[in-house]
């Protein structure tokens, strides 16, 4: 059976990282996810009953894809092949489909693991599907990114699909053990020192290893603290990706903490979109469309406080013109909240559609000649300031056009003065409309 090494043309004697050597010998050992691995746990029970289906193993970088597909092909007693959707190609796939279908019409199944299976077009990834339907393979592929966008619905229809979660503090400090004790020396860290160096890894379990490396290759005099990590260590970019599922994820974060009015998780998502690298303009056009979308008439200076926002940015630039932006998500996570009229002109859109033929009432349409003043244009319009009440209590609505109610104001903020308006008009227009 091929390994890591000698599928990367190493001898099994050369020098190898601390995160490879401490790689697990079974699937007991690996860290982080025993909701799939336990021993009632999907990837678990599949294992123990020697019955292995293809499967997607979707998760962050550094959490155990790669490890937990090798164990299972020598619990399995399958050929592991290992192939990087981002090194290979259509030449490739075919090779190593011809070499599996002579494995097994010799008795020998194979275990064909395709990391970064996203990077594979459409076309390729049907090209999987006979050999996958046949038996010919076992496919596990590896992802970082959402399969549902990424992966072909033919090919997920024939595999099952396993989330892998980021490694937690307990895994994380796991693996730190399993450091000191392959070193056979403690870490040069104090406790927040140890805890600093985990939240640098940020749920990556083989880059706290390559920073654990590190750590010991030093000749530190006294114990390194948390402050003390950043001089000699580089933190692991947060994961945040423009174009992929985790630009959406935090956005939609975003706009829901504010829409939740919790200030404090809005500006923490905030922080994590602009620390990720994302475009503030970006995120200044979303903010303008959840203040009209998600405060709208409760609080009109939302919106006229996010758009200045994004005229700030593009004056002052980064970093002062984030804090504009930062000063808007305030505002807006505090103002009252209603969708009153986002609702009621997607209803207004709605029946703008049915009836979209209709005319208007004769009385309120303009006469500049006097054959539209013959045949009843304008006839009958009252100037409602000219009107005792200020108030015609007309119809606006087309004649054929029953009268419908789209806007409701919630009651929150400036709506509350609009709703009681509105009431009072209603009630008039009831009155004028009886006699």
């Amino acid at each position: 059976m091929s390994t890591l090494f000698t599928a990367g043309g190493l001898e099994q004697d050369a020098p190898r990282p601390l995160a490879d050597r401490l790689r697990p010998k079974s699937l007991a050992e690996v860290v982080g996810q025993d909701h799939l691995l336990g021993a009632r746990a999907p990837i678990g029970r599949m294992v123990a009953a020697g019955r292995i289906a293809s499967m997607i193993l979707w998760g962050p970088p550094g959490v155990g894809k790669t490890t937990i597909a090798r164990l299972i092909a020598e619990r399995a007693a399958l050929e592991f092949v290992q192939l990087s959707a981002v090194f290979s190609g259509v030449a490739d796939l075919r090779k190593i489909f011809a070499d599996a279908k002579m494995r097994r019409e010799a008795g020998q199944g194979t275990l064909l693991f395709v990391d970064e299976i996203h990077r594979f077009n459409r076309a390729q990834q049907d090209g999987f599907l006979p050999y996958v339907e046949e038996g010919i393979v076992t496919l596990i592929g590896a992802t970082t990114e959402n399969p549902s966008f990424e992966l072909n619905g033919a090919l997920l229809s024939r595999a099952q699909v396993f989330v892998l979660k980021r490694l937690d503090e307990a895994a994380l400090d796991k693996l730190l053990s399993r450091a000191e004790t392959s070193m056979d020396q403690k870490l040069p860290l104090t406790s927040q020192g140890r805890a600093g160096l985990s939240a640098m890894a940020d749920g990556d379990g083989r880059y706290l290893l390559n920073l654990a490396e590190e750590i010991f290759a030093l000749s530190l005099k006294k114990p390194l603290g948390a402050k003390e990590l950043a001089k000699y260590l580089q933190k692991r970019s947060p994961a945040y990706d423009k174009n992929k599922e985790e630009h959406y994820n935090i956005i939609s974060a975003l706009h829901k903490s504010i829409r939740g009015s919790d200030p404090d998780a809005a500006l923490y998502w905030l922080a994590r979109m602009l620390v990720g690298g994302e475009d503030p303009l970006y995120i200044a056009r979303r903010l303008i469309r959840m203040a009209s979308e998600d405060i709208g008439l409760a609080d009109p200076l939302a919106l006229m406080i996010a758009n200045e926002a994004m005229n700030t940015y593009r004056f002052l630039g980064s970093p002062e013109g984030e804090l504009a932006i930062a000063h808007a998500v305030v505002h807006m996570a505090t103002a009252p909240k209603s969708n009153a009229v986002y609702t009621a002109f997607k209803a207004a859109m709605a029946a703008a559609k049915k009836t979209g033929s209709l005319t208007p009432p004769a009385h309120i349409l303009n006469a500049p000649t006097q054959l539209m003043k013959d045949i009843g244009y304008g006839k009958g319009y009252s100037y409602d300031p000219e009107t005792e009440l200020g108030f015609s209590g007309q119809n606006y609505f087309p004649d054929d056009m029953q009268r419908q109610q789209f806007y409701a104001p919630k009651g929150e903020g400036r709506e509350r003065d609009i709703k009681a308006r509105l009431e009072r008009w209603a009630a008039l227009r009831g009155e004028i409309n009886k006699t």
